[in-house]
């Protein structure tokens, strides 16, 4: 009752108004540093991985990169093109060279039925500023469209096109707010049947999303933001911050009912902090643990995600430690004066109502009690069914061309491919070697080119660049087909493989990489399985260890890892089952790629092991706290997830709601992450903890806790016991 987490919970409760002020001021104080010192965003060369990525850094280094570039497409309203088009184009050229933005804009190319005309127009500058840039760009060709009504002027681009995801990003949050919140406080209210208490989660986590907010802004300077930050912060934050409020609150309420009202607010906290309070703290502690791993994966995107991940969650935690402990006690003390006045009046005392769990979870209970060997087979088979569509499993990297068509430079850009399929993808090969052998490497790159205009998946459309001190030179390829087709890739395996190697492999000290849209999407999955190993087996041991910290028993540990493999694993066999397919697709408003996102298994993986934590730390630690007061392990297990369950089934369904309100965004791959978190929380909450785990802990008995009994390793009260600290 003295730990660390009861300390600071009990300054609270006897000082909450400075505990509430102080942490109102520190979610101000977070926000106002964190938008003094402003988002360090990641730049081109922060995502820059495998050989596409040491291609891109040599021709960088050769100032050879490729620019981001935008397409400006001419087409008649009606009739043919004519001379009309011409004119319009050089009005647009002109318009776009005045512009600072613009590196060049290369001459008219008409399409091979004569019906269009494109314009394309390079960006100056890293291709990550490019959206910043872009608006300068799209003004022109709006003011050009202007001055010529009888034609259609369309532009699309890498960065129209991430502009529009972005925008679309936006609007999908918006609505995913509208849905969750007010879905969450009705949640809330049935939980608690009050509109004041019902708030207090709600708002804590709103705040502790705030100050998560302007956290990151100042994190980003360590790890730097790739704008996927804010997202995890909402999502996760909304999650984490109720869940753990409602832990809390749960339990006070229960100790209120439990003592009928003789034990003041102070002493109902302390209880509640020493339990409830404890198990939160453990509990964000995983998360933070499992979610480090991320980092392991070298990847600036995964390292923005576990950035944002961290500092919410340890805010979360924070504020049940401070500000909730703070409230309670004023809410509580409003609640013993109106039991004071109708005391005073005669009124009889409202009936504090019992949170020992029903009748619905002693059924939901009972076929574990029973017979839990056939529960725990019968339940282990359903989530193995669930595995198997993993043998399936195709990881690909969510490119330009997965893109909700709601986006309008995205339908310019599929007219762009139609009329230009020519344009389609462009390898770019960089060479580095000694200046001496430049005429060397420009010799063997024009016998690339010659081998690739001969097959049949190139055009014999090539241009080579050299470098003023003629030590970088590029060659530029052009193919015919969509960046996530299997040509493409044939022709990318073409040329790393035997064109190269058969070319400018033969010059001496050479050194040599191929990259563009291709080369990345297929590079990144690569990078990312290479990483997989290292993380998973990181999350392995420190979910494992952070389980034996909280309850010093190997055997939990190992119960714990195993279980959240299986949940985490049928998530990802239902995922499968879902969106690689396209049966789900008009019920879920997405088209099928036949593939998952190559972040989406790895991110499952860590965060559903640090929100398990939550789980697991809740409901085992009541089962150790029966047992602490000398209640048979059995009768303990029963006890313990039947009291527990009603909170953990509240938390579950607040957290789905969260995650499957992303299931509605445009974008692929978040509509995928929100879809497998969803299935991974009621897969683990109603069957993992309602099922197999009392199983298990049935099964086993005392060996559960094996090295240590648990009434030697548990710092917490018993059940029975009442602590008054007036």
């Amino acid at each position: 009752m003295k730990s660390l987490t009861v300390r600071i919970a009990c300054w609270s409760a006897r000082h909450p108004w400075k505990a509430v002020v102080g942490w109102v001021l520190f979610v101000a104080l977070c926000l106002g540093v964190g938008g003094g010192v402003g988002t360090h965003e990641a730049t081109t060369a922060d995502y820059r991985v495998g050989e596409a990525g040491r291609a891109e850094a040599m021709a960088a280094e050769g100032h050879l990169e490729r620019l981001s570039a935008e397409q400006v497409l001419i087409s008649a309203r009606s009739g043919p093109l004519g001379d009309r088009a011409a004119s319009a184009a050089r009005e647009l050229t002109a318009r776009m060279k005045r512009l600072p933005e613009v590196a060049g804009v290369a001459a008219p190319v008409r399409s091979s039925d004569g019906r269009v005309l494109m314009v394309e127009v390079s960006i100056r500058g890293e291709e990550r500023d490019a959206d910043d840039k872009v608006d300068a760009l799209v003004a022109q060709t709006t003011a050009t469209q202007k001055a010529h009504p009888e034609l259609l002027l369309q532009e699309t681009g890498s960065a129209s096109t991430s502009k529009g995801v972005d925008q679309q990003r936006d609007d999908d949050l918006a609505l995913s707010e509208k849905i969750t919140l007010p879905v969450t406080l009705l949640t809330l209210l049935v939980v608690f049947g009050s509109v004041t208490m019902a708030a207090v989660p709600l708002l804590l986590a709103l705040s502790s999303i705030a100050a998560a907010v302007g956290l990151s802004m100042v994190a980003s300077h360590l790890t730097p933001d790739t704008g996927v930050g804010t997202n995890v912060i909402l999502m996760i934050g909304l999650a984490v911050g109720v869940d753990y409020t409602l832990f809390y609150l749960k339990r006070e309420r229960e100790e209120r009912a439990r003592s009928g009202g003789r034990l003041s607010s102070e002493a109902l906290v302390e209880l509640a902090a020493a339990t409830s309070g404890r198990a939160v703290v453990v509990s964000g502690l995983a998360v933070v643990a499992s979610t480090a791993t991320l980092y392991l994966a070298s990847d600036v995107i995964f390292s923005s995600l576990a950035t944002g991940t961290i500092v919410v969650v340890l805010v979360a935690v924070a504020s049940s430690l401070t500000a909730l402990p703070a409230l309670l006690t004023l809410l509580g003390r409003r609640s013993e004066r109106r039991a004071l006045r109708r005391a005073v009046r005669g009124k009889p005392s409202r009936r504090i109502r019992s949170e020992d769990g029903g009748r619905f979870w002693s059924a939901l209970l009972r076929p574990a009690a029973r017979h839990p060997l056939a529960t725990l087979c019968c339940s282990l088979l359903a989530l193995l069914a669930l595995v198997l569509p993993l043998t399936g499993l195709k990881i690909t990297e969510m490119s330009r061309d997965t893109h909700s068509r709601a986006i309008p430079a995205m339908r310019v850009y599929d007219r762009l491919n139609e009329a230009f399929p020519e344009q389609r993808v462009t390898h770019q090969v960089v060479v580095r070697a000694d200046a001496s052998r430049a005429a060397e490497v420009g010799a063997a790159l024009r016998a690339l080119a010659r081998r690739a205009a001969a097959d049949p998946l190139f055009t014999d459309a090539s241009r080579i660049r050299v470098s003023a001190d003629h030590r970088i030179t590029t060659l530029e390829l052009k193919v015919p087909h969509l960046g996530n087709s299997r040509q493409a890739d044939a022709s990318l395996d073409h040329l790393r493989h035997d064109y190269l190697p058969a070319t400018v492999g033969e010059v001496a000290g050479a050194e040599y990489g191929v990259t563009g849209d291709v080369a990345r999407y297929t590079d990144y999955p690569a990078h990312q399985n290479g990483k997989l190993p290292l993380v998973l087996g990181a999350l392995l041991l420190v979910t494992f260890l952070m389980t034996l910290y909280a309850f010093r028993s190997v055997v939990l540990g190992l119960i714990g890892v195993t279980l959240n493999v299986l949940s985490a694993a049928a998530a990802l066999g239902l995922l499968v089952l879902v969106f690689q397919h396209s049966w789900a697709e008009g019920l879920l408003g997405f088209h099928s790629t036949g593939s998952i996102g190559s972040r989406v298994p790895l991110f499952l993986f860590v965060i559903l092991f640090g929100l398990s934590m939550d789980y697991q730390v809740f409901v085992v630690s009541r089962i150790r706290e029966a047992v602490l007061a000398g209640t048979p392990t059995r009768q303990a297990v029963l006890d313990g997830i039947r009291r527990s369950a009603s909170v953990v089934t509240s938390a579950a369904v607040i957290m789905t709601t969260v995650f499957v309100s992303f299931v509605f965004l445009h974008i692929i791959e978040m509509k995928q992450i929100g879809f497998v978190l969803a299935a991974a929380v009621l897969l683990d909450a109603f069957v993992v903890r309602i099922l197999i785990l009392p199983a298990v802990l049935l099964l086993l008995g005392e060996r559960s806790w094996w090295p240590a009994r648990g009434a030697r390793t548990v710092e917490l009260p018993a059940e029975n016991t009442l602590v008054d600290v007036r």
